[in-house]
C-alpha cells in the first residue's frame, strides 16, 4: 500500500515536471514567434513604399523623316519625368534619331524598327498607324495614344495636357457623317456599309481598349487596302497618269475615315468625344491651281508665327460640323474649356521664333 503511494507520489511529481517543461517550452517558442513577427513587421514599416506606376500617355509621331519642331517639343517634355509619357516615332525605314538628326534628346532611338514607306493618300498611312500602337501597346502601363504629325505643336505645358487628356474614360476621335465627298466605295460592302461611313481627322487620341482594337483588327483594315486607293491629283500625275475615266477612281484618303469608321462598326461611337484635340486649318482658297484647293492643310512659315496666331487658336470653344448640323461645345472635366491642345503645320523657323518670343516658355 506503501509503495503504491510512494510510486504514485513520484508519477505526479514526474507529471508536474512534464506539464512544467512543456509550458516553458510553448512560453519560449511564443516569444521567439513574437520576436520573429516584430522584426517582419519592423521591417516593413521601416521599408519605402511600394512604388505606384501612374498611367502614361504615348505620343505617336508620324515623320517623313527629322521632327522639324523637336525644340519644341523639348521643352514641352523639360523636368517631366518619364514615367508620365513615352515617345515612339514612324520616319521612313532606316531612318536613325541622334545627335545628328535632332535637337532633342527625348528623341534620340525613339525610332520604331518596324516602319514601312508611307504613301500619300493609301492605306500604308493606317498601316504606319497600327505599327505604332503595336509597339506601344507593349508598355502595359501606356494608357493613352496620342497621334502626332512631324509639324505639330503642343499648346499647353505638359501637366495641363496630362489631366486634360486623362481626365476622361473616352477617346478623342473627330468623326462624321461623310456625305459630301463621295469617297465611300459602293464595293466596300457589305462589310463596310454606307450608314457606318465616317469622316474626321487622322489625329485622334485613344484609349487602351480602342488602340488594342484597331492593332488587332483584321476585318475593316483589309477592306481599305483593297477598295480605298488614291485618286489621281495633279500633284501626281507624273508617276500617276490620269485615267481615261476618272470618275471610277475612289479618292478614299484611308487616314481620315479608317479609325472614325472602324468605331462606328464595333458600336463604339458612345465611347467618343467626337472630336480631335489638334487643330487644324484647311487652305479653301489660297492655293493657285483651283483643283489642288483644300487637298493640304495650311502651313504656318515664319511670317505667320505670332504669339496671335497662338492666342487665336486656344481661344476656340466649339466646333462645328456642316454635314450633321451639330455644334461640339468643348469642355474638360465637365466644365467649358479649350478645344484644342496641339495645332499643324509649322515650319522650323515658325517653330524658333514662337520659341524666341517666349510663346512656348510656360505653355500657359
Amino acid at each position: 500500500m506503501r509503495r503504491r503511494s510512494t510510486q504514485n507520489k513520484s508519477q505526479s511529481r514526474w507529471n508536474r515536471k512534464l506539464f512544467a517543461g512543456l509550458l516553458l517550452s510553448f512560453c519560449f517558442g511564443c516569444l521567439i514567434l513574437i520576436q520573429t513577427r516584430y522584426s517582419q513587421i519592423e521591417m516593413i514599416l521601416s521599408s519605402p513604399p511600394p512604388s505606384v506606376q501612374t498611367p502614361k500617355i504615348a505620343f505617336l509621331f508620324i515623320a517623313r523623316n527629322r521632327l522639324p519642331v523637336d525644340i519644341v517639343w523639348d521643352a514641352f517634355f523639360q523636368g517631366e519625368r518619364e514615367n508620365r509619357f513615352s515617345i515612339f516615332v514612324h520616319a521612313r525605314p532606316g531612318f536613325m534619331f541622334n545627335k545628328a538628326t535632332t535637337k532633342s534628346a527625348y528623341f534620340y532611338g525613339r525610332q520604331i524598327n518596324d516602319s514601312i514607306q508611307v504613301d500619300w493618300g493609301e492605306a500604308s498611312m493606317i498601316q504606319a498607324e497600327r505599327i505604332l500602337l503595336k509597339n506601344a501597346l507593349m508598355d502595359p502601363f501606356n494608357k493613352r495614344f496620342v497621334f502626332l504629325s512631324d509639324r505639330c505643336l503642343p499648346l499647353y505645358n505638359f501637366s495641363y495636357t496630362y489631366d486634360y487628356i486623362m481626365s476622361t474614360s473616352n477617346s478623342f476621335v473627330d468623326s462624321f457623317a461623310d456625305t459630301k465627298e463621295r469617297r465611300y466605295n459602293p464595293k466596300m460592302h457589305p462589310v463596310i456599309p454606307v450608314h457606318n461611313w465616317r469622316k474626321g481627322s487622322q489625329w485622334v487620341v485613344l484609349t487602351r481598349k480602342h488602340a488594342k482594337i484597331l492593332m488587332e483588327d483584321n476585318t475593316v483594315y483589309p477592306v481599305f487596302q483593297q477598295h480605298c486607293r488614291r485618286k489621281s491629283l495633279p500633284e501626281f500625275w507624273r508617276n500617276h497618269p490620269l485615267p481615261a475615266d476618272g470618275s471610277k477612281e475612289h479618292n478614299c484618303i484611308p487616314d481620315e475615315h479608317y479609325v472614325q469608321t472602324l468605331l462606328a462598326q464595333k458600336g463604339l461611337e458612345g465611347e467618343i468625344t467626337r472630336r480631335s484635340l489638334t487643330h487644324t486649318a484647311w487652305d479653301l482658297s489660297s492655293s493657285r491651281d483651283r483643283k489642288r484647293r483644300g487637298w493640304h492643310p495650311v502651313t504656318y512659315k515664319m511670317s505667320d508665327a505670332t504669339p496671335a496666331l497662338i492666342r487665336s487658336i486656344k481661344g476656340i470653344r466649339s466646333i462645328y460640323y456642316e454635314t450633321e448640323h451639330r455644334r461640339e461645345w468643348c469642355s474638360s472635366k465637365e466644365k467649358p474649356g479649350h478645344c484644342f491642345l496641339f495645332a499643324r503645320k509649322f515650319t522650323h523657323p515658325a517653330a524658333l521664333r514662337l520659341l524666341n518670343m517666349s510663346v512656348f516658355r510656360s505653355f500657359q
